[in-house]
């Protein structure tokens, strides 16, 4: 098992990711579809993750070209946490 990333560059790697896949984490809060400890809980998963050299390129890339995704990509250990909070939010609209 690899150690653990760095707390806060995993955290902003999160609300990056977030961004990109157009997650408003503040709005799934506010509507308590994601509490504080879900958010920890992704936060962690992601410092576990393996493709953290690799999710920051890719992020890089993607907001140097203001592009947006429908969702994270394949490698991301919170892609499936990021698609079901973006549904619930575009469900109530």
């Amino acid at each position: 098992m690899k150690p653990l990333g760095d707390r806060t560059d995993h955290y902003w790697l999160a609300q990056r990711m977030a961004q990109l896949t157009q997650t408003d984490l503040v709005a799934a809060m506010t509507r308590a579809q994601l509490s504080q400890e879900d958010w920890a809980e992704m936060v962690e998963n992601c410092r576990g993750c393996d493709w953290e050299a690799g999710c920051d390129r890719y992020l890089t890339a993607h907001e140097r070209d203001a592009l947006t995704e429908e969702r994270a990509p394949a490698p991301c250990v919170n892609k499936d946490r990021f698609k079901r909070l973006k549904d619930a939010l575009e469900a109530q609209g």
